[in-house]
């Protein structure tokens, strides 16, 4: 690859990583009814769908509703995993990384470098490094028992109902349940061509460098 394309690259990269970033989908202004507990032993998988944007969303953030922890638990990750066929959680495509939630409140966990696709399934998915049993963090549920929770515009969705797990491998569907509360936060991945033509603008200036390089040496 020229250097030009890196650069071209890095300029693409650069410019989705410098946006202030969109609110695509969140239920954070839904009235609490519950919350769900969170241990290694308590994995909570919360599905979504992203919108129509042909070239994908840089995630930036997604943000968790908590309620203050029960007992001593420790080490709470949260993920982005994929969902094959619009089922239970697959892959892990990335942890995103934030503050340990126990004292209840409003929490950020950043993304880097991870692209969702278009209109696809996703899951935020959280578990714990202690089992329940020891403590337990709590992750706000909302009510949206029979419906559909859709965000205005470019159509994100979050389905009515979580899956959950006892060891993050096996999952069970909790349809038609409370969702619980979060938020995701993107930037919408521009059309290639307005970076395919900065790369090769940068590799026609490097041509026309080299050539009167070469006229200077003669």
């Amino acid at each position: 690859m020229s250097f030009a394309a890196i650069l071209g690259a890095e300029l693409l990269l650069a410019q989705i990583a410098s946006g202030q970033g969109t609110t695509y989908i969140s239920n954070l202004g839904q009235p609490p009814i519950g919350s769900g507990a969170v241990g290694n032993d308590s994995w909570l998988a919360q599905p979504f769908t992203t919108g129509t944007n042909s070239f994908g969303y840089a995630l930036d953030s997604v943000q968790l509703l908590m309620d203050a922890a029960s007992g001593s638990p420790s080490g709470f990750t949260a993920s982005i995993y994929s969902s094959p066929g619009n089922g239970a959680p697959g892959s892990n495509l990335g942890s995103l990384t934030g503050s340990d939630p126990a004292a209840g409140g409003l929490f950020s966990y950043a993304a880097s470098g991870l692209v969702l696709s278009p209109g696809t399934y996703y899951f935020v998915v959280v578990t714990a490094a202690t089992p329940i049993a020891q403590g337990a963090y709590q992750w706000s549920a909302a009510d949206s028992f029979g419906r559909i929770f859709k965000a205005p515009g470019d159509p994100w969705t979050i389905p009515d109902g979580y899956y959950s797990s006892t060891n993050g491998s096996s999952w069970t569907s909790q349809a038609r349940q409370n969702i619980f509360q979060f938020a995701v936060n993107g930037t919408g991945v521009p059309e290639p061509t307005v970076y395919s033509l900065a790369a090769l603008g940068l590799t026609l200036l490097g041509l026309r460098w080299r050539r009167h390089f070469k006229s200077l040496t003669r």
